[in-house]
């Protein structure tokens, strides 16, 4: 696992040992940045289940403001750490479930990174604590990696979505269309 673009390109990020972690293979990375290139400068990004924190590291090396990184497990958080201090970069890290960090996360935010456990039913409880919350920036997108069809609750539309194998990219924005009746 690398950084594609940016002022880190190329260099290599540590990673997990053994299956039980399922990080985002640098071809989807790729095609990924290609389409969020245009919001990643001076972007605040959540990166809401890091894992290593691919994406949110991603993130900062092509000039987003900011990365805040969360994830339940503390050996993940540890491998994020001296992913960190490898590149000299820093951000916010939280260990918590995805509810509380979105209960309690401050601001918003450009991107939103969802790449839950494929087994995780979530994404409801994401998309109303993002809208109740107010999480999203104005043009802002939540970004879902899954397996499986993901339906956003009222007040989003799916504004892109792309296969690669197993693995599905799903972008969402708010609906503004609520807004306008």
């Amino acid at each position: 696992m690398r950084i594609i673009a940016g002022k880190h390109r190329g260099r290599t990020l540590a990673t997990f040992r053994g299956n039980d972690i399922r990080p985002t293979a640098d071809r989807v990375k790729e095609s990924l940045f290609q389409i969020l290139s245009a919001k990643l400068v001076g972007a605040r990004v959540l990166d809401l289940f890091c894992g290593s924190g691919a994406l949110g590291l991603e993130c900062l090396s092509r000039g987003a403001r900011e990365a805040v990184f969360n994830d339940v497990s503390e050996e993940s958080l540890a491998v994020l750490r001296k992913n960190l201090r490898a590149l000299g970069e820093s951000g916010i890290v939280t260990r918590s479930s995805y509810e509380v960090c979105l209960k309690n996360v401050s601001g918003s935010f450009g991107l939103i990174f969802c790449d839950p456990p494929y087994k995780a039913n979530c994404e409801e409880e994401i998309f109303l604590l993002v809208k109740e919350r107010k999480l999203l920036s104005e043009g802002g997108l939540i970004v879902f990696e899954s397996e499986r069809e993901i339906v956003p609750s009222a007040g989003f539309v799916c504004t892109d979505e792309r296969r690669y194998g197993r693995t599905t990219v799903r972008l969402f924005a708010e609906s503004r269309a609520e807004e306008e009746v």
